[in-house]
């Protein structure tokens, strides 16, 4: 179970479903060669994969590059569905860090087969997220910094307000495809300079008024042997 400081006590995170949105921010589109979205591009990642603050990022065996890449994450406070843009924030708890590690090379597989991009986003500890849940009537999220470094070392920076959908356009567009159940949680999208993980890097992503969520990084391998 994650528990993470909230208001005066600790948020329980149990999401039914994490929805993340790829290439919302333009720079991010074109740094993977594509073009940028006339809609939201959704895509799922398993609860399973979430992992807490402090807590070690595994790069699975069937991987050779992956991916770092830092989002704003919006937890879901009520069930909602055809949720209007005017309402939206009425279903939004409040915010938190999600980092979407990605299996690049397993994605750009699956993106040449036409196939899902389940597996490169799946994986067991590929959602860190953290370190606190930020109550919405807390944080103004339209304009705040957003980064990751590792090893000291920064590797993205930029601002929310450079995402192309916007919370209140991203929560009608996914409740008019699947009902928002209270304590999911939405991945908003990752700035550019996405880049890789190794085994002995600390990953550190930031977010201003929220804190900074920090992971270790180790190999599969290294724990079997």
């Amino acid at each position: 179970m994650i528990r993470l400081p909230f208001r005066d006590g600790f948020y329980e995170v149990r999401p039914t479903k994490i929805i993340c949105l790829g290439r919302n921010y333009a720079e991010h589109a074109k740094e993977l060669g594509h073009e940028v979205p006339k809609e939201p591009v959704i895509f799922l990642k398993p609860s399973s994969s979430l992992i807490g603050p402090n807590q070690t990022i595994i790069l699975p065996r069937r991987s050779k590059e992956v991916h770092h890449e830092v989002e704003l994450a919006v937890i879901i406070g009520k069930r909602g569905k055809n949720i209007p843009k005017a309402k939206a924030m009425e279903y939004v708890l409040g915010y938190t860090i999600l980092m979407d590690i990605t299996a690049r090379d397993l994605q750009r597989e699956a993106k040449t087969k036409g196939l899902p991009w389940t597996v490169p986003k799946g994986f067991d500890t590929f959602a860190p997220i953290g370190p606190r849940v930020v109550d919405k009537r807390e944080l103004d999220v339209t304009d705040l910094e957003i980064g990751l470094k590792v090893n000291g070392e920064v590797r993205q920076l930029s601002r929310t307000s450079k995402m192309i959908f916007k919370i209140d356009e991203i929560i009608e567009y996914i409740s008019n495809i699947m009902t928002l159940e209270k304590g999911d949680i939405i991945a908003t999208g990752t700035p550019e300079g996405v880049g890789p993980l190794r085994h002995g890097d600390v990953v550190e992503a930031w977010i201003e008024g929220i804190g900074v969520l920090k992971e270790d990084v180790l190999a599969e391998r290294s724990i079997l042997c």
